[in-house]
């Protein structure tokens, strides 16, 4: 393999995955100051990659327009902690769907061990985004409850397990039968299937939730807000059912409700770089404890980005779609 060319997926144009995302040849990125150089094996493919392949999304300034918010592999050239050799997992502002990516060295973090690459790689983005939204934004504490959207996503399957090690309670929704059991397998207290029950009278009739991560937007909030207990906070990181929403003032104001969301990928270096340290404190003793396991639905070869495009599009996926780089 050189290390001066390598093989990496380009967005040719066309908006469907088979005319938009190509294997093309192209030059190895340098490290700059405090970047590490990482051999991609795995990288988690997201649905903001959708949405950048799309036309939305673009990536952060510096960043490359490369897809891939997270990749797992072995340090080349080392930086800060790491030394060439080291096995990572790293959050990338863009080129992961390639074989070799940087990253600020403080954005990588050791695989837990026992982990494969390809399990690795399904962690940055998602741990990140769970450990931020429900815990941080969400305040999810010990004993409380939480109401989660999109149960076998790769969110979903993460945020289950994530409450659960942090002794929450959790009630989860998914889109039939078969998945809402799956939700449960993986550790839901209670699994709701929202194409057969109102999940926000089901959340409401067991107690009530004190906090809800939402990916789907639209006319779930209404059903949110009931099932929301007083005091308790709603947090978005997606819309994927619709964008706006009606605000009953009064109702959130009797409610002492909080409404709040944020993204990942915009959050400058030094912020990522605190995220990092928690998830690497708090959450990683989950994962080695065996609380916390990755959820691999499937994985595609590099050159199949749009095969893996089209199969996470599909729905049909539990857990993580993954790319492997050799």
């Amino acid at each position: 393999m050189s290390l001066n060319e390598m093989t990496a997926i380009a967005i040719e144009g066309g908006k469907g995955p088979a005319a938009a995302l190509k294997p093309v040849r192209a030059p190895v990125p340098q490290p700059n100051a405090g970047e590490i150089l990482i051999r991609v094996r795995a990288a988690g493919v997201n649905r903001p990659d959708i949405v950048q392949r799309n036309g939305f999304y673009p990536p952060p300034p510096g960043a490359p327009d490369t897809l891939g918010l997270e990749a797992a592999g072995e340090v080349v050239a080392g930086a800060g902690r790491w030394k060439a050799g080291d096995r990572v997992c790293a959050l990338l502002g863009g080129g992961g769907y390639a074989e070799y990516a940087v990253c600020d060295a403080r954005h990588a973090l050791p695989i837990p061990e026992g982990l494969s690459f390809e399990e690795a790689a399904g962690l940055p983005e998602t741990v990140f985004t769970v450990f931020a939204n429900v815990f941080e934004h969400g305040a999810l504490k010990s004993g409380e409850t939480l109401l989660l959207h999109g149960a076998t996503s790769g969110i979903g399957t993460t945020a289950i397990q994530m409450a659960k090690a942090a002794g929450a309670r959790v009630i989860a929704t998914a889109r039939g039968a078969a998945k809402a059991e799956t939700a449960r397998r993986l550790g839901a207290d209670i699994a709701i299937d929202a194409a057969a029950e109102d999940f926000g009278a089901v959340a409401k009739a067991a107690g009530g939730v004190d906090v809800v991560l939402d990916m789907v937007g639209g006319d779930y909030f209404a059903k949110n807000l009931e099932a929301l207990k007083t005091g308790g906070r709603i947090v978005y990181i997606a819309s994927l059912a619709g964008a706006e929403i009606t605000v009953p003032i009064f109702r959130i104001m009797q409610k002492r409700a909080v409404i709040t969301g944020s993204t990942l990928r915009p959050r400058d270096a030094d912020e990522k770089a605190r995220l990092a340290a928690e998830v690497e404190r708090i959450v990683w003793p989950w994962i080695a404890a065996g609380k916390v396991k990755p959820q691999v639905d499937r994985t595609f070869p590099l050159a199949e980005a749009a095969a893996a495009h089209a199969h996470l599009e599909s729905g049909g996926h539990v857990g993580k779609v993954i790319l492997t780089a050799g």
